[in-house]
């Protein structure tokens, strides 16, 4: 399953082919209280048991568009009872555009994201969209934030079209003829325009990743986040997926948070990598790529000989192929006889950062 870096990105016009922009309902179309909506989920349970989506739904209303954001994230720490720390003093500056958090399973990605998401409170820290507190007010944050986790689950015997039409009206779209626009365009935008009959249970992985977003982008968010969204899909749908990404990080704050190094390279402008609860660095992937220019030597070795090179060289990844043992090295200079120079890419940012906290952790 793999998505290089240098593979042409999909036309985006292709997935979003007839669909336009997103038109949402108008503002005097809102209630100003919930009990629509409360009513509506009480029927759907009744029916179909315990809603199993009940983590996705952030009960956002919609606004006008929105000028350029900026997420800012200080010094948040979080401990939980069982004395893990999954958060270190996390400070990362969000523009708008698609940001990618990369690190390994573990790392705190999902914590960071449950945090800024308002499922989970902080030990320390501070998060705030623009001038907004979104720890100090959990439900305007929840206004302006689509979330699609890790993992959710679904209703199977409900079509797409019906749970999409049961999320609009818990977020507040209660017109008719407006919530089945808004359905409509957000179907045809994720490419499930022509599935939008089927029930969610004959949904392919990739295709209830698709409906995942679609629901995330009800209420015209300004900060989506997106938790380990590829995981599991084959190329073609991690493809399509990708680009639908990309083309709604053109106008909001999209959070990609992956341990897939691809995902980062291909799609995001800004970046960063976390290990352990910390930050390991932050930027742009082609900076950080550029800093290791001539410094990453490859060889190919035999798999007896590689305890012998990790003892004396600073090994970045390694890799088998043809039966042999690939081996990325960083030095400022020729390690030995018998390695080439290679072009860095960013798995050898990616595994040179975590290699380096490890390394100073052992001492």
């Amino acid at each position: 399953m793999a998505y290089r870096s240098g593979m042409a990105v999909a036309d985006k016009a292709s997935i979003i082919a007839k669909a336009g922009p997103i038109r949402m309902p108008k503002r005097g179309s809102f209630p100003d209280s919930t009990p629509t909506m409360r009513m509506r989920m009480h029927d759907l349970e009744r029916t179909h048991g315990p809603d199993p989506c009940r983590n996705l739904i952030l009960e956002t209303m919609p606004r006008a568009a929105q000028e350029a954001s900026m997420l800012t994230i200080r010094d948040l720490s979080k401990t939980y009872a069982n004395g893990v720390r999954a958060l270190r003093g996390v400070s990362l500056d969000i523009p708008n555009g698609m940001f990618g958090l990369l690190g390994p399973n573990g790392a705190g990605k999902s914590s960071l994201m449950r945090t800024i998401a308002t499922l989970q409170d902080p030990d320390t820290g501070t998060i705030k969209l623009d001038e907004m507190n979104l720890l100090t007010d959990k439900q305007a944050t929840r206004r302006l934030l689509g979330y699609l986790p890790q993992e959710f689950g679904v209703y199977p015997k409900v079509s797409a079209e019906a749970m999409l039409e049961h999320f609009a009206v818990l977020k507040g779209v209660t017109v008719k003829s407006e919530r089945r626009e808004l359905v409509e365009s957000l179907l045809r935008q994720v490419n499930l325009w022509d599935v939008r009959k089927r029930k969610l249970g004959t949904y392919s992985g990739g295709m209830r990743q698709r409906f995942g977003i679609a629901q995330a982008l009800i209420g015209d968010p300004r900060l989506v986040i997106v938790d380990e969204p590829t995981a599991g899909l084959d190329p073609e749908e991690r493809n399509r997926f990708l680009n639908l990404l990309a083309e709604i990080g053109e106008r909001v704050v999209v959070i990609l948070s992956t341990h897939i190094v691809e995902d980062v390279t291909d799609l995001c402008s800004r970046m960063a990598i976390i290990g352990q609860g910390q930050v390991l660095l932050t930027g742009e992937p082609v900076e950080a790529i550029r800093s290791l220019d001539g410094r990453v030597w490859r060889r190919t070795i035999d798999k007896v000989e590689l305890d012998g090179y990790r003892a004396r060289m600073n090994i970045l990844s390694t890799r088998l192929a043809g039966g042999r043992t690939l081996l990325h090295v960083l030095a400022d200079s020729l390690p030995e006889q018998g390695f080439e120079p290679v072009t860095p890419d960013l798995e050898d940012v990616y595994f040179g950062r975590l290699r380096a906290q490890a390394t100073a952790r052992a001492v």
